[in-house]
């Protein structure tokens, strides 16, 4: 068991990778020479050379384009997009052709296309490059969705995706790259679909994924002190989408409150909610409680950013007014 940084998890993962499949290649803005945006591949142009670490132009949509044509002519290509907003200049490749093409084909054509991106906000980068739009990509069949919050999953649940036949999208939250975690030694990958009770507890389910795992998990430590034990989880994959873990939760502590950067409305979280009115309604002792960000584009200002996303007093005050 070693304690790395959540950035180190990643680059050592697609190391391994590099090493044991000549058909894995890297593909993205910066990911060659620069090392990376946020430094998840640095060092690897150097160990690998340019046929294989591939500094690509200013253009996702021809990034994720290559990277489809790539899988389907049989190489394992991860695409690195800069940051989820950028995204959206790829957003017809993914929704219309990466998720779409085994289906058309009947089955005739896989995509082990991986594609990762950097999402959230907290670092001061502004409305147009602070956004939480997982839950877009989760909307659509075809996609598989994970959202790592530690370096023990952001190593598990890659190694996973390397093995996946079609499109996993991996968000990873700027503000986690420099956290540091313990990650198992060995050959060890997390399950899509396999949710984590990260702490337990009988009175209050606190369901997060990525950043707001650790909101939650403050929030245990504040309820605590007003003798509430919560239990938190961290979703891991948002699809597949693990219900019967937040089910069996729900179940045991009968009140639930879900945390996400995004905004509310529209948000992934009441997609959870939903889930949870339709599969553990009669154990429910109040309605689900939603905590997300504020309804509006992300401030630059970083009091006003810290503002508009959801804090721990928030979600623990939250989960009180269910008690």
């Amino acid at each position: 068991m070693a304690e790395i940084a959540y950035r180190e998890a990643l680059r050592q993962t697609m190391r391994e990778a590099l090493i044991a499949d000549e058909r894995v290649i890297l593909m993205g803005e910066d990911v060659g020479a620069y090392g990376g945006s946020y430094a998840v591949t640095k060092g690897l142009l150097d160990e690998f050379g340019p046929d294989r670490i591939i500094d690509t132009p200013i253009s996702e949509s021809v990034i994720v384009g290559c990277g489809i044509g790539a899988a389907m002519g049989g190489l394992r290509p991860l695409i690195e997009l800069m940051t989820i907003n950028f995204s959206l200049l790829a957003f017809d490749q993914i929704v219309n052709n990466a998720a779409k093409l085994s289906y058309m084909s009947g089955g005739q054509i896989s995509v082990p296309l991986i594609i990762r991106m950097a999402g959230g906000a907290g670092s001061q980068l502004a409305a147009q490059h602070s956004q939480s739009l997982e839950g877009w990509y989760a909307h659509i069949p075809g996609i598989k969705v994970a959202v790592p919050y530690s370096p023990r999953d952001a190593r598990g649940l890659l190694r996973t995706a390397l093995t996946e036949q079609n499109p996993v999208i991996i968000i990873e939250h700027t503000a986690l790259y420099a956290r540091k975690g313990e990650v198992p030694d060995g050959d060890y990958a997390i399950p899509f679909g396999e949710a984590e009770v990260i702490r337990q507890g009988s009175d209050v389910t606190l369901i997060g994924y990525s950043g707001s795992v650790f909101q939650a998990l403050q929030a245990a430590d504040l309820l605590t002190e007003s003798g509430v034990e919560a239990e938190v989880l961290n979703l891991r994959t948002l699809r597949p989408l693990d219900v019967g873990t937040i089910v069996a939760s729900v179940r045991r502590t009968n009140r639930a409150v879900v945390v996400e950067d995004d905004w509310k409305f529209g948000g992934f979280a009441g997609e959870i909610s939903a889930t949870i009115m339709e599969e553990a309604f009669d154990d429910l002792d109040a309605p689900v409680a939603r905590v997300c960000g504020a309804d509006v584009p992300i401030p630059y200002a970083k009091e006003l950013e810290q503002a508009a996303l959801p804090s721990a007093q928030q979600v623990a005050d939250a989960a009180l007014k269910l008690m």
